[in-house]
């Protein structure tokens, strides 16, 4: 990192930027680099929290704003602790816990708002959640983030994935920042302006951010033929409830799972079918269940597709 560094942070709510990259964000910083970060939601759906906070039960379109203008304004004292103008803070409003939903009925506006902030700062660093994440903002986050990088001409910039909820990413590639004990102090001060967060989950905030600040490198997608290898082999038990979602270039496209081209290969591997290999950049698919649940994490989740 030098002073022409241009790093952008992609945070799909107000503390995750502090959490993933309260160090990265002041050695940037320190080192004379500039540092824009892009709020996509003003995690206003997050009522336990709220419930505590403000001792209520209910809570309508009027306490949910308040809470999201509420969550914004700490996010804004953060980044101030962190060394950050508050003029860098480009927040979207989207609907927390809606990003998914964005993707899948607005994914050409959705990515255009990543672009546009690409455009402006024209980063040289991208820091974005982890496709692996398991809370759906995140996973989706990525996936927007990909796609806008990708449909961007010229030099992209260089990618850093992070993780906040899930295990470690393995595999190559893996970046461990180097710290010290200052730079994490403060980090652990930024932390501290999300009131909100830190008095019902102070415990859990603090054990999430107290981890030393893991990346993934994130390359250009390699080729994609008429088929890919999928992850997952899910129980015959819940195939009648699941969906599976492609995304790439060229859109979205969803099937139930007993209707997606499917077909197994001699491992006994889920292979899809019918892809169009002349479409560029990266391609993801997610399998899902439409059933409610009060869990909020993605049970699959995401995968980025390569050739079979």
């Amino acid at each position: 990192m030098n002073s022409g560094t241009r790093l952008l942070v992609v945070a799909p709510h107000p503390d995750d930027e502090s959490i993933a990259t309260g160090e990265l964000i002041q050695q940037v910083r320190q080192a004379g680099g500039e540092v824009q970060i892009v709020l996509l939601t003003n995690g206003d759906n997050n009522p336990w929290p709220q419930r505590w906070v403000e001792r209520r039960i209910r809570i309508g379109a009027d306490e949910r704003r308040r809470w999201g203008e509420r969550r914004r304004a700490e996010v804004a004292r953060a980044l101030t602790q962190l060394g950050v103008d508050a003029q860098a803070l480009q927040p979207q409003g989207w609907p927390d816990m809606g990003v998914t939903g964005l993707l899948c009925t607005a994914l050409d506006a959705s990515v255009a708002v990543i672009q546009e902030r690409l455009d402006d700062f024209r980063p040289t660093l991208v820091a974005l959640p982890s496709l692996g994440d398991r809370h759906p903002d995140h996973g989706a986050a990525h996936v927007l983030t990909r796609l806008a990088v990708a449909g961007r001409e010229g030099a992209p910039p260089r990618m850093l994935s992070y993780l906040v909820h899930g295990h470690d990413m393995a595999g190559t590639g893996r970046v461990k920042l180097d710290s010290s004990v200052g730079l994490h102090a403060n980090k652990m001060a930024a932390l501290a302006c999300h009131g909100s967060q830190m008095a019902l989950s102070g415990k859990r905030m603090r054990r999430l951010a107290d981890r030393a600040e893991r990346y993934h490198w994130t390359r250009d997608a390699s080729p994609v033929t008429e088929s890919a290898v999928l992850p997952w082999r899910p129980s015959p038990l819940l195939q009648r409830w699941l969906r599976l979602t492609l995304v790439d270039g060229q859109g979205i496209r969803e099937w139930s799972w007993r209707r997606a081209p499917l077909a197994m290969d001699g491992q006994g591997r889920y292979v899809l079918h019918g892809l169009d290999p002349s479409v560029a950049g990266p391609r993801f698919a997610k399998l899902h269940m439409n059933l409610p649940s009060p869990w909020i994490f993605d049970r699959w989740g995401w995968c980025e597709l390569h050739g079979a």
